[in-house]
């Protein structure tokens, strides 16, 4: 519920702030502007901006503000493009968990796990190890050979018998998704995790806390203590610990049914906030050109407290992340290039939007709501220029600033080249067009981008991303040079011809895999289930396969994919050169094509 004189309390706490940035009018990016602006964004009192809260709220006003004080029109609803969004997840009321003369208590005995469906199960149990059921070269493990799990509960431990190994053979198949996945593959009707000794001596209960995925494993899943297992295992004369002893020992499956019938319900609430991308319109003066549009944007969201689930770097430390270089400094370099664009009004030929995206954190949404509920006709953007992180130059001279994108156009890096030699600043470019930031989303809708960043560093996704760290003449001269760019582009006769740009690749930190589809994936989801495809990568497997951008890929090889998480572990199941076959929703129907890997 809005808590009215909490609002109020925050207005007036960051007032001060935010009359100081606003204090300077020199229509030039100027240094102590894009101080002004990101002290404000960074505060300590903006509590790190998550989306859905005052604080973001308080922080869409004051971008607002900015831009209709430079001049520039308010688009959407006066000046907002409002979405909805999970910002977490709960408990519901109605969980519960009882067998023979127990019943459980939540939160002391058992959790529902935050990926859990909604469901109420009565089945008998079976134990199946460590949930594996893999064949990969010279290793194999088969928990489910044996026994039939088929509309029961499987009691699985977590972890795996190498555990305090970082080069365990298993670690491709310990996730508890992965798990939970290849259970539901079984038939299972729900899952019950427990820490053995070895693996959690404390035995601690997971927090619940929303992994960013909107849709459901489709089964139940609890985790249960230590205790509890053991009161189930009773009649088997086998305890948790006796049981992960095996199974680290043997190196080999021991499943067996228990002889005990669990009744469990599930509910997982989810919290949905209203998020806000902010957008502005600065009118072109030619009469044709000016129906044609150029976007400069950034987010402006963050990681809030921090904590699990949050994406912070020190999940363990709840504190303000205060996101300075990410993402304030991008924001900070929009207002102030949209306010020297604005007072070279006269020399633009096609129109810009200035906008400032919410919710990227959690998967680039703002972006992807725009793109798919567009303010301007999206044919006639020609161009997006996106700022995240450009707050830490290193050295101007030494190609400290990367451009992402300049492979998206055709003479799109000479331009870069060419403006960058002219503002003296060194660029290191890269062509591909897909990146784990807002650029992405209009990239896959074969719109040429430019990625500005200035890399990452030890404070990142940290509480040490403070205002006091920030390179600001390093940053004004990032703006400025993107400035320079926007401008040429808004006045040349024929904007440049779109062409794809990789990905070549697996970005950094995400896993590799032995095979792939050759796609984009809608890291966002799909709320009715399945992966959505942004784009298939022209010469690899999907788009050689004749799968296209918009088909969600909702099975492979006859086994349903629900979400990214199914889609990532089921790359982990198939080999180089194996044909597989792909079932896809397109325009509401079902097909299938088989894809050779």
């Amino acid at each position: 519920m809005f808590n009215r004189k909490a609002f109020f309390a925050i207005f007036f706490s960051v007032i001060v702030l935010f009359s100081l940035a606003k204090a300077q009018d020199d229509p030039n990016i100027t240094v102590n502007e894009l101080k002004g602006h990101i002290y404000f964004l960074a505060a300590d009192s903006l509590l790190g901006r998550k989306p859905g809260t005052p604080q973001s709220y308080l922080v869409a006003d004051y971008i607002r503000s900015e831009f209709k004080k430079n001049g520039l029109k308010l688009l959407g609803e006066d000046g907002f493009q409002p979405f909805e969004v999970v910002t977490d997840v709960e408990a519901g009321s109605g969980n519960s968990l009882t067998f023979g003369d127990f019943s459980g208590t939540l939160s002391k005995d058992f959790v529902p796990l935050a990926f859990s469906a909604n469901k109420s199960v009565t089945a008998p149990v079976v134990f199946v190890g460590y949930g594996f059921d893999f064949d990969d070269d010279s290793l194999a493990w088969h928990d489910y050979e044996g026994v039939d799990v088929s509309g029961k509960w499987c009691l699985i431990l977590r972890g795996d018998p190498e555990q305090e190994s970082e080069k365990s053979p298993y670690l491709n198949y310990t996730s508890l998704r992965k798990k939970v996945l290849v259970a539901r593959d079984h038939n299972a009707a729900g899952v019950l995790f427990v820490s053995g000794k070895k693996y959690d001596s404390k035995d601690e209960l997971l927090d619940l806390y929303f992994d960013k995925s909107t849709s459901d494993a489709g089964i139940s899943v609890l985790q249960i203590k230590r205790s509890v297992a053991n009161s189930l295992l009773k009649k088997s004369g086998e305890t948790i610990a006796s049981l992960e002893k095996k199974l680290i020992d043997t190196k080999k499956p021991h499943s067996f049914s228990v002889d005990e019938e669990v009744s469990a319900t599930t509910e997982i609430v989810k919290k949905i906030s209203r998020a806000k991308n902010v957008v502005a319109l600065l009118p072109g003066n030619d009469p044709v050109l000016k129906d044609e549009y150029i976007i400069v944007g950034a987010h402006y969201d963050h990681l809030g407290m921090g904590g699990p689930g949050s994406g912070s770097r020190r999940p363990d430390t709840i504190a303000v992340h205060n996101g300075a270089d990410d993402n304030a400094s991008g924001v900070a370099a929009v207002l102030e290039i949209a306010e020297k664009l604005a007072s070279e009004r006269k020399k633009m030929k096609r129109s810009i939007i200035a906008m400032t995206f919410d919710a990227e954190e959690m998967g680039t949404l703002g972006s992807k709501y725009f793109v798919n509920h567009p303010l301007v006709d999206l044919k006639k953007v020609k161009y997006m220029f996106n700022l995240d992180m450009v707050g830490r130059l290193r050295d101007e001279e030494k190609q400290s600033l990367t451009i992402g994108g300049t492979g998206t156009a055709i003479g799109l890096k000479d331009l870069v080249a060419e403006v960058a030699e002219k503002d003296k600043i060194g660029v290191k470019m890269s062509p591909e067009g897909y990146g784990p930031s807002d650029h992405a989303n209009f990239y896959t809708h074969d719109i040429p981008v430019l990625f500005f960043f200035t890399g990452v560093h030890d404070d990142y996704h940290t509480p040490a991303d403070d205002a006091d760290k920030i390179n600001y003449p390093g940053e004004k001269k990032v703006a400025d040079y993107a400035a320079d760019l926007i401008e040429t582009v808004a006045n040349e006769e024929k904007a440049m011809t779109f062409q794809e740009a990789g990905p070549k690749e697996q970005p950094k930190g995400r896993r590799r895999f032995k095979v792939t589809l050759g796609i984009v994936p809608d890291f966002a989801g799909v709320e009715s289930g399945g992966l959505r495809i942004d784009m298939p990568v022209k010469g690899r497997p999907a788009a050689l396969a004749g799968l296209k951008k918009g088909d969600i890929i909702i099975a492979m090889e006859g086994k349903p994919v629900k979400d990214i998480y199914d889609y990532m572990n089921r790359l982990n199941e198939f080999k180089p050169g194996q044909r597989i076959s792909v079932e896809v929703l397109r325009d509401g129907k079902k097909e299938i094509f088989i894809v050779q890997l």
